[in-house]
């Protein structure tokens, strides 16, 4: 039990007779993705070698709207814009959402992104439009979105923005109890790298940080009460990094193969 820490270039092994994990989620493995790069499921990938039970990892969430600029990682154009009037338009700037689902703009994620991901593959383009509904106080009410957008070239006040889907959360991972615990006696996840159920197939918007919060302190309780066990060791795996080329394939890959759209 325990992990390996890089210290000076050097490899030390800590034991300890807890160990929790909380590692993030698997969105760099995707071409699109809100996540950094980086985070490529590494934890789940050390658990399931260490004979951890993973659950649903087939639970991508893709958020509807990043901003399509060719950023890594994709920053997200907020669901709260739509939530100000903001309305998704094809290319001509015709709105596509009232025809898709009865909420409009305001569907669920899912339906969101698969209806943009369909409109981008038709050629039109999808973007999204806060010129009326934001205009002039984007600088003031969406900071994060504007900057985003000037350092693409682009003033959300006066243009349309385009976007596309990204990988954005997994709801799926190690399998956890409400206390972090999974199937191996002293490994504990929680967060993104954790698969308790609480989110379904379909997380709604910032659940995951009151999961965090809540989980993590019980994680922490459970794990300093964690007693000596006869169970097997885990035994911390090296995890080199992939080749430039083979990443952005497995990302590609990754993206065509189990991106917002599935069969099977």
């Amino acid at each position: 039990r325990g992990a390996l820490v890089e210290r000076a270039g050097r490899l030390i092994e800590v034991t300890a007779p807890a160990t929790i994990l909380a590692t993030g989620g698997v969105g760099g493995l995707y071409a699109v993705t809100t996540n950094p790069a980086a985070v490529r499921g590494e934890g789940l990938g050390l658990a399931a070698l260490a004979g951890a039970e993973i659950a649903d990892p087939e639970f991508v969430q893709f958020h509807p709207t990043a901003l399509d600029v060719g950023l890594d990682p994709a920053p997200l154009a907020t669901e709260a814009l739509r939530g100000e009037g903001a309305v998704l338009v094809d290319g001509a700037g015709r709105p596509f959402m009232g025809a898709v689902h009865p909420l409009g703009d305001l569907a669920p994620r899912d339906v969101v992104a698969r209806a943009v991901h369909r409109q981008a593959l038709s050629g039109e383009g999808a973007f999204l439009d806060a010129t009326k509904a934001v205009g002039q106080a984007f600088p003031h009410e969406f900071p994060a979105v504007y900057a985003a957008c000037l350092r693409a070239g682009l003033d959300p006040r006066v243009q349309p923005m385009p976007v596309a889907p990204a990988a954005h959360y997994h709801m799926g991972g190690i399998a956890a109890d409400a206390d972090g615990r999974t199937s191996l006696p002293g490994l504990y996840a929680v967060g993104e790298c954790a698969s308790t159920g609480v989110h379904g197939a379909n997380r709604l918007a910032s659940n995951s940080l009151l999961e965090a919060a809540a989980f993590g302190a019980r994680a922490g309780v459970a794990a300093a009460q964690e007693v000596a066990s006869t169970a097997r060791l885990v035994k911390p795996q090296a995890t080199p990094d992939l080749p430039a080329p083979a990443l952005a394939e497995l990302r590609a890959a990754m993206s065509r193969e189990a991106g917002v759209e599935r069969n099977g």
